[in-house]
């Protein structure tokens, strides 16, 4: 068998692990935010959690997740070295990263309560503001419940600062080792904690755990939950790490070791730019906190557009980004573009069908999901709208983050961050444009088109630092891709219509039978029209699905 055969069926190989493990890991974080949705609907505790997490949550998910600047730093400068060279530079860098995280872990708590009013201005008003804003008493108390929670509950996950780049470290050294099975795993413990913890709650209050007088004791346990949860998921990678010979718990002050000043120089620029998308999300959330439980909606439909984004993410980007950064040199350039046009064709095949399905079955889904116990009907037609923007958005947001590994991968991050500062500008300018037109689903269009005005900058700059794109050729079958997204969208909303009114929509298994029925009938259709295209990118990820579930057979 040739050297490309071979690896070729070894990205596929990888990919398939990466895909199934985060399958798995994604059901659970589901599974969480149902339980979430059942106990507290919309309500203060899951409203303030959302608020309470931004920075906590930026840290462990951007930081600290697979294809955030820490795993992509550790990964581009590891898979170029020595197997030996590998635990003391980890430890090194764990050692200067672990004590800088340490010192933002002190400053969060500290400046806990200044923090959240900067996040969420609106929650923090006086009883005069609130009259001159025609705000009930009800209202202005639940505003203040909603402060208070979000204070306590960022105390309490302040140290998930330290734990992100622990996470995010450890990612990037298990997966330079050809480990991915753990790193995609390793957040089902998460969901795991937090579960556990909602159940507790359960048990000691019955009934009861829906009443508003215990949205603090919830809150609490949302918090310490999720903390457990980031605690759990360091530890395993811990232990991988040990016996795999990638390091231990040790402190190692050999800054001036080599590698540790190629991974600063790719983490430096690289954790800036994430950073400068967590402003994005802070500026949806400071418009967001001036209308009633939109932030407990975004929260809520981004956790169903995350899902199917995290698993191609995942099961696309770790394997690519050790290519990627293999094929670095100028002599390899022919070869990176063949593998950024798959990157990017693969992600239209996966992300346009699914965020046309997205946008057309957004009611049907968010019922099927949510809607139970707090989460009544009325939550359901508020989120939806939310789910539809998300919809819209799906392909160019994972587009942009191929791009963007690109860049790191040639050891750039200073690029993506120059557009990220770009980008904070622009976001803020659409969601004062477009809350005020389309309401809270305003905020996620804003995103929206942040991200396509980001991927085509991108597109333009890796064109020129790589010596010329076939921009117009990749073109032409995304435009087609996107045209049978929408036939298939089409067709989908017309057969849950033809389902609802036959099947009617009342009851669990009746929503599900009519979701699942248009959905498929909807992939179907895709499929059908994108086998006419002939791409080559289709064959390949036919070929992954065949040796993931048919090999076996």
């Amino acid at each position: 068998m040739s050297e490309q055969k071979k690896a070729k069926r070894s990205l596929a190989g990888i990919a398939g692990i990466v895909a199934v493990a985060t399958l798995i890991s994604k059901v659970f974080g589901l599974v969480r935010q149902q339980a979430i949705a059942a106990a507290f609907g919309v309500g203060p505790a899951f409203d303030a959690y959302n608020y309470a997490y931004v920075i906590p949550g930026f840290l462990l998910i951007l930081l600290g997740g697979i294809n955030g600047p820490f795993h992509s730093a550790i990964v581009s400068v590891l898979s170029k070295r020595k197997q030996e060279e590998a635990a003391p530079l980890v430890e090194t860098i764990t050692t200067l990263v672990g004590g800088l995280l340490l010192l933002v872990t002190i400053l969060l708590v500290i400046f806990a309560d200044p923090l959240v009013g900067l996040v969420a201005p609106g929650l923090n008003v006086t009883a005069a503001q609130a009259a001159a804003q025609g705000m009930t008493g009800d209202e202005f108390q639940t505003l203040q419940l909603t402060h208070e929670i979000a204070v306590r509950q960022f105390r309490i996950m302040a140290p998930m600062a330290v734990l992100a780049g622990l996470i995010g470290i450890g990612f990037g050294t298990l997966n330079a080792a050809d480990q991915y099975w753990l790193p995609s795993i390793s957040p089902l413990f998460s969901s795991v904690a937090l579960i556990g913890g909602l159940g507790a709650l359960a048990v000691y209050l019955g009934s009861d755990i829906t009443l508003p007088k215990y949205a603090l004791l919830g809150g609490m346990v949302l918090a310490w939950g999720t903390l457990a949860g980031a605690i759990l998921q360091w530890l395993v990678q811990v232990v991988a790490q040990w016996r795999a010979g990638l390091g231990r718990l040790r402190l190692r002050f050999e800054f001036n070791r080599p590698g540790v000043g190629d991974v600063m120089k790719v983490m430096g620029p690289a954790t800036l730019s994430s950073g400068m998308l967590q402003i994005n999300v802070y500026t949806d959330l400071f418009f967001a906190s001036y209308i009633p439980q939109a932030a407990a909606a975004l929260g809520y439909a981004g956790l169903l557009v995350q899902t199917p984004l995290g698993i191609i993410s995942n099961m696309l980007l770790v394997p690519l980004l050790p290519v990627f950064s293999r094929l670095a040199d100028p002599q390899n350039w022919p070869e990176l573009k063949g593998r950024i046009r798959q990157g990017l064709i693969l992600t239209a095949l996966t992300m346009l069908p699914l965020g046309a399905l997205t946008i057309t079955l957004a009611v049907a889904i968010v019922r099927v999901v949510y809607e139970r116990g707090a989460f009544d009907p009325a939550a359901s037609e508020f989120v939806a709208p939310m789910l539809v923007a998300y919809g819209i958005g799906m392909f160019v947001y994972l587009g942009r983050d191929v791009l963007v590994r690109v860049f790191y991968a040639l050891g750039d991050g200073e690029t993506p961050f120059r557009v990220s500062i770009v980008n904070i500008f622009l976001n803020a300018l659409f969601d004062f444009l477009m809350v005020n037109q389309f309401g809270a689903p305003g905020l996620v269009l804003a995103t929206v088109a942040v991200n396509i005005i980001s991927m085509v900058a991108l597109l333009v700059l890796l064109d020129r630092k790589i010596n010329g794109l076939p921009l117009w050729e990749w073109t032409g079958p995304i435009v087609l891709l996107t045209g049978a997204s929408a036939i298939a969208g089409f067709v989908s909303f017309g057969v849950l219509r033809v389902c609802e009114h036959y099947l009617g929509t009342r009851g669990l298994l009746v929503q599900l039978v009519d979701l699942t029925v248009s959905g498929t009938v909807g992939l179907g259709v895709f499929a059908l029209l994108a086998m006419q295209l002939k791409l080559p990118e289709i064959d390949i990820f036919v070929d992954r699905l065949r040796q993931r579930f048919l090999r076996r057979s």
